[in-house]
């Protein structure tokens, strides 16, 4: 059975090498984690392969990947003695609701909704589920998760509705991996058009032209031109959505991210969470300990800089609208505020849409951003992306 996973994170682009699946092998045979009819899980076993087999922390996030599929649903058939995942009964409350039972949910506004949320912390007392009112799961309250409601506050689990306009949950990202191997060379291309030849530095190149003409005014004897060595001189502030429903899209941002740092010597890059505000980050397990304040960004890269967001706008208005609309803290000023700051320190501007263009008209937040970048925003298509990089060269 391990041939085939070796084969699998191989077939996932991981740089496994035999040599660390033999030490795989011998960890197991020493019983490194216990034997497999004893106390050794699926968890332990994933720990101790991921160990034994990456060797960078930032092929994690596939071996993740390759492990999921391999394995999936492989722990419940090998272990009948395993009880049902609490999660699977907690499914059941998630109520299927009608088009006409939904329409009839209230949907509170900003102000409301965070007053009732004060007051049903102050007021519950006990666990709550299938309601209308108490914060819990399942139901149509607007305050708890796995249950339906057209504008509320989710509070832990997992999103399903994507109509939450708070989330009270922390959160882990993963970094975008820079070396992921395009299937296609056509988005490098794309890229090019942005490109801007310049020769700097010490010449070490051969100039024949000047060569050849500096030697015939010289009467024939040889007089050598050397110049700099051509090089794209383009400046780019690559600032990317990331988490949330930009899980959706992690494959083709990789492509649009290796390919970017390909194309631009020069470039600099940011994640943010479905909008800007005051800080943003580089890595994305140290997010809250190394934040870079939006303020300093500005300041630090000049107007020569092209201003490139990856995002895929889909949020509630309030997260871009509203003073303490962020989904993870209470921001002192909108995110409408920041954007109009970054798109006037940075003239040539672009935002890449991964979502398909054809559902940009039903998501509010999406017009929303489209009117704030003067409707420069371009889906991550070939040809999206080639209109980009030309509204920015003008």
């Amino acid at each position: 059975m391990l041939i085939d996973f070796f084969y699998t994170l191989r077939a996932a682009k991981l740089p496994v090498s035999v040599k660390e699946y033999l030490s795989l092998l011998e960890a197991l045979q020493a019983n490194v984690v216990g034997p497999a009819s004893d106390a050794c899980s699926m968890d332990d076993f994933y720990y101790l392969s991921r160990t034994a087999l990456v060797k960078d922390e930032k092929h994690f996030d596939k071996f993740d990947r390759a492990f999921g599929a391999y394995f999936k649903g492989v722990e419940m058939i090998a272990d009948f003695t395993k009880e049902v995942p609490l999660e699977w009964l907690q499914k059941i409350l998630e109520r299927e609701l009608t088009p006409e039972q939904k329409a009839a949910i209230e949907k509170m506004g900003w102000d409301e909704l965070m007053e009732t949320l004060k007051k049903r912390l102050e007021e519950q007392k006990e666990r709550h589920e299938g309601g209308s009112k108490w914060i819990g799961t399942g139901g149509t309250s607007p305050f708890g998760n796995g249950g339906y409601n057209p504008q509320g506050i989710r509070i832990g689990g997992k999103g399903g509705n994507k109509s939450a306009v708070k989330v009270w949950d922390q959160r882990a990202y993963q970094d975008y991996d820079d070396s992921q191997e395009l299937g296609t060379r056509n988005i490098k291309v794309a890229l090019r058009r942005l490109r801007k030849f310049a020769r700097e530095g010490s010449a070490d190149e051969l100039d024949l032209d000047d060569t050849i003409r500096s030697t015939a005014a010289n009467a024939g004897w040889l007089d050598i031109k050397m110049v700099p060595e051509r090089h794209n001189n383009v400046k780019v502030l690559l600032l990317m959505d990331v988490g949330g429903t930009m899980d959706e899209h992690v494959a083709r941002v990789e492509e649009m991210f290796s390919a970017a740092k390909a194309e631009f010597k020069h470039m600099e890059f940011y994640y943010f969470h479905n909008c800007v505000y005051d800080f943003m980050w580089k890595n994305n397990r140290r997010r809250f300990a190394e934040k870079f304040d939006t303020w300093d960004i500005i300041r630090k890269y000049n107007k020569d800089y092209k201003l490139i967001f990856i995002g895929d706008a889909t949020m509630s208005p309030y997260e871009i609208l509203q003073p303490g609309g962020s989904v993870e803290y209470n921001n002192e000023e909108a995110g409408a505020e920041w954007l109009q700051r970054l798109t006037h320190a940075f003239p040539k501007f672009a935002w890449i849409n991964p979502e398909p263009l054809g559902v940009w008209q039903y998501r509010q937040s999406i017009s929303v951003i489209q009117q704030l970048m003067s409707n420069r925003m371009f889906p991550l298509t070939l040809k999206g992306l080639e209109e980009a990089m030309r509204a920015m060269s003008k």
